[in-house]
């Protein structure tokens, strides 16, 4: 049985006011809120087994390396990785995606050689290609979208070469919503040869990841989407892949022996994990991830669906509206315009009522090239969120469109 009303007492913040309006928050996609027992499983660490982790002999340091180590093998379950040398910790999906292409541009590329990226991508995996792009001479090909939002898989084909290095492309777009096929996907890349990094940011909170089943070489995520810390993050890689790549950074943990004539790296995943880890924040998102799977990821997956279907149809009869992004397979998010009212005051008269949505490009400008926009209100959904806040967006939208008429 889904229990919302329970569901949301373990989220505090959702019982606060907003100038002077009950607290409607839809900006999940951004980030989402954290249960009590996220933040206790934070400051029970903090207050009684606080010590820097690995090689320290004394009580604390060995405890709070366990908590450590655990948490990676909750990770490990919840996407069912085949060990835990493929679950590295990072800060985010931002940094993860950065230690791959900074790393498999230095290991597996050269001048000319191509990345496979999509056209709705969100910035972070495409700034970070842009970069060795200019570093080593590397090329972006770009698989196109429909109208609808949906990749172009015919196109996809054809965009593989002898050049062709490695495919990175979203799970779920940030804009558009569309649940990419990225199994298939995946698929068509190892018919060629070529590995696949998925990145999961929009996936991981919303629907069962399995990355065995996917075949994925390469998945990433980042805490704080699903329930749990901010500057915590995971690069599950294939083992094989990880061993062929060097370290991201240097430094204390990553180094087996270290002399001033030589350095020898330590094993996976401590490889890629240079300096004092975020420990706590390990500890924290384990705890998030088992809140998720008491829940269970398809109940949640159930309830959000119901309620996008749901927020679908009220917006859509709203005069003015248009929304943008229709793919068959889509997530909880929506993202649109009404009129000609600039996002930018449409979110912040939204916010006087209390409605918290996300406004702007959404860190996905050549998604908007593509609809001819210069940005979007988007409003996305998470375990907590209900039909009576789907409504009270719904007028408050209707409320803001009146005052422009």
């Amino acid at each position: 049985m889904y229990d919302i009303n329970k569901i949301r007492e373990d989220f505090p913040i959702l019982s606060r006011t907003v100038y002077g309006k009950p607290l409607i928050y839809l900006d999940n996609g951004a980030t989402t809120q954290k249960p009590r027992c996220v933040v206790e499983a934070i400051t029970d660490e903090y207050y009684s087994v606080n010590a820097n982790v690995h090689r320290g002999v004394h009580f604390l340091s060995q405890q709070a390396t366990n908590l450590h180590e655990a948490s990676r093998e909750t990770v490990r379950q919840f996407i069912n990785a085949r060990s835990t040398a493929e679950i590295v910790f990072t800060r985010g999906t931002t940094e993860s995606i950065n230690l791959v292409a900074s790393t498999f541009a230095d290991s597996q590329m050269k001048a000319g050689d191509e990345v496979i990226v999509s056209a709705m991508e969100h910035h972070s995996n495409i700034v970070s290609w842009q970069l060795q792009a200019a570093r080593k001479g590397i090329v972006l090909r770009v698989i196109p979208i429909n109208d609808r939002g949906e990749l172009l898989l015919d196109e996809y084909e054809k965009l593989f070469s002898e050049r062709t290095k490695l495919v990175s492309v979203t799970h779920v777009s940030n804009v558009l919503g569309t649940v990419n096929p990225v199994k298939d996907i995946i698929a068509t890349a190892h018919a060629h040869g070529v590995p696949v990094l998925i990145d999961g940011a929009q996936s991981i909170p919303h629907i069962k990841v399995d990355v065995q089943d996917l075949d994925a070489d390469f998945y990433v995520f980042s805490g704080h989407k699903i329930y749990g810390p901010t500057g915590v993050g995971v690069l599950y890689g294939k083992e094989e892949w990880l061993d062929r790549l060097p370290p991201y950074q240097g430094g204390g943990e990553m180094i087996k022996n270290v002399s001033f004539e030589k350095t020898t790296f330590n094993e996976l995943p401590f490889k890629f994990e240079a300096g004092t880890p975020d420990y706590i924040g390990t500890t924290a998102l384990a705890k998030a991830l088992d809140y998720v799977s008491a829940l269970g990821i398809d109940a949640i997956a159930r309830h959000e669906h119901e309620l996008t279907t749901y927020a679908l149809a009220r917006l859509k009869a709203i005069p003015g509206m248009r929304i943008f992004g229709e793919a068959a397979e889509r997530g909880a998010v929506i993202s649109f315009l009404v009129g000609n009212i600039h996002p930018f005051d449409m979110g912040t008269l939204l916010d006087r009522l209390g409605i918290a949505v996300r406004t702007g490009h959404h860190c996905a400008e050549p998604l908007m090239h593509r609809m001819g926009i210069e940005g979007t209100v988007r409003a996305s959904f998470g375990l907590y969120n209900t039909k009576e806040e789907v409504d009270a967006l719904a007028a408050g939208i209707e409320r803001v469109s009146r005052m422009f008429a």
